[in-house]
């Protein structure tokens, strides 16, 4: 596919998953000129990383559901779509207009269309230690495993719950390397909530899946249910974990801790551009407020996959189609496309969604793991703030996160806030004894990820840029 970029598009696709890829190649077939952006060396997203280049695909290690990345990129490509590579979106205007920048210099494009397609982020796991060399959270190693075939040495143990952890585990069994111990963290009171919605889960295609994966694993792995008060520890370096688990407290000599408490909607883009979003108390996230479509509160822009709200892969992927659908019939006339009907696809995502209450409430974090009851653990590690420092501010008049910018500098590092936005709203709101939704989230502004002067200054130069910094 063709890198050269044009200025205008009919419509532009930011992020190249199951969603982004699935939207973009049903507006393409409609003959909407459509461009994929995303800042990964190869299309895929986060689930299908590195599908086209991984070293696994002679192994049995990524599993059939990962070869499904494979369909995905190949429809794209047969669509007419143009895919980009390794370009980062650093902002997203409310005129449509797209700040990228690739090669080491930025650009601007603007598209009659935009879908955000950003995928999900790894919630945070602030625990006591988990900046220490040799901690990393289960979707870094994942990654690892899928663009290198790269495994952890020596002795590893994963912490946390959800099913990415037990699917990681699986995965690295199958690549030959050993697991000492699974910390597992859900909660006893889980199951009891989520229990009236095992029904649906049931019928769920997730079930039998989630049922063989979770037998494989305990059958090979020392599990440990119920661990509570996780710490990390060492000189410098990863020595030991410890938690505690059936009213004991345990210590477990480790090389590799792997962090994992579910996932969130990555909604640092949707939020520059000024979304409307709300909290959501179930899955404990930020999403944007949009219809079955992606429509959100901002004209011409459409979110679609998990950064809508999480739903997993395949779900995502019919997310993907919807709203390329619903494109189509506003740019095309509603023009014939080769693409499963509204209707199928809204029955197919009824079916993949079924029992995502149960999945909610079975794998929702504990409070202890998301508010950090040590003082002294870091919360925003680019500005290495701690959680003391934030209930310290919060007790002398500070009320929100975008106040604490001030106070702390909390969250204008690097990730802007990618990071610790979750945490620090869920502990303001706990020390403020009210809801996340009162305390709000960042204010973000472009660029949302970090550029250099000399890329900005690449930008093409017109009379009005010119005259907006130069005395005439």
């Amino acid at each position: 596919m063709s890198n050269a970029l044009k200025t205008r598009y009919d419509v532009a696709v930011i992020g190249a998953g199951p969603a982004g890829l699935a939207a973009a190649a049903v507006t393409a077939r409609a003959g909407l000129e459509t461009i994929v952006l995303d800042e990964n060396p190869s299309p895929g997203g986060q689930v299908y990383r590195a599908v086209t280049t991984t070293p696994l695909h002679a192994t049995t290690v990524p599993g059939d559901d990962y070869r499904r990345g494979l369909d995905l990129v190949g429809e794209l490509e047969r669509s007419g779509a143009q895919l980009v590579s390794t370009a980062m979106v650093w902002s997203v205007s409310r005129e449509l207009e797209i700040g990228i920048s690739r090669n080491g210099s930025a650009q601007l494009l603007s598209a009659r269309r935009i879908v955000l397609a950003t995928g999900a982020l790894e919630r945070p796991f602030p625990v006591p230690g988990w900046t220490l060399p040799g901690v990393m959270t289960v979707g870094a190693a994942q990654t690892l495993l899928k663009s290198s075939g790269l495994v952890p040495r020596g002795s590893v143990v994963l912490a946390g719950l959800g099913p990415l952890l037990w699917l990681y585990a699986a995965q690295l069994l199958d690549a030959g390397a050993s697991i000492n111990a699974i910390l597992e963290t859900t909660p006893r009171r889980n199951l009891l909530s989520a229990v009236p919605y095992a029904p649906a889960f049931l019928l769920s295609p997730y079930f039998s899946k989630g049922l063989a994966l979770l037998s494989r694993v305990r059958r090979r792995v020392r599990i440990l249910r119920g661990a509570t008060r996780i710490a990390a520890l060492g000189d410098g370096q990863i020595q030991a974990v410890r938690f505690e688990a059936g009213g004991r407290e345990m210590r477990l000599p480790v090389d590799n801790l792997l962090l994992h408490q579910g996932v969130a909607p990555n909604v640092n883009l949707a939020m520059s551009i000024g979304v409307e979003h709300r909290w959501d108390a179930l899955q404990l996230c930020w999403r944007p407020i949009a219809d079955e479509f992606g429509t959100t509160s901002i004209p011409g822009i459409a979110v679609a996959g998990d950064g809508a709200g999480i739903c997993g892969a395949w779900a995502a992927e019919q997310r993907g189609r919807l709203a390329g659908l619903r494109i189509v019939n506003e740019l095309a006339g509603g023009r014939v496309v080769e693409a499963p009907s509204e209707q199928s696809l809204r029955q197919s995502l009824r079916r993949w969604q079924l029992g995502r209450g149960f999945l909610d409430r079975l794998y929702q974090p504990a409070a202890q793991f998301r508010v950090p009851e040590d003082d002294a653990v870091i919360v925003c590690r680019c500005e290495e703030v701690t959680a003391g420092q934030i209930r310290h501010a919060v007790r002398i008049g500070c009320e929100g996160p975008n106040q604490l910018k001030s106070f702390l500098r909390c969250g204008m590092g690097p990730c802007q806030g990618r990071l610790c936005g979750l945490t620090v709203t869920e502990l303001m709101a706990a020390e403020r004894r009210v809801a996340p939704q009162a305390v709000g989230y960042y204010r973000l502004r472009p660029p949302v990820k970090p550029i250099t002067l000399a890329e900005l200054a690449s930008l093409p130069q017109g009379d009005a840029a010119v005259s907006a910094v130069v005395r005439q």
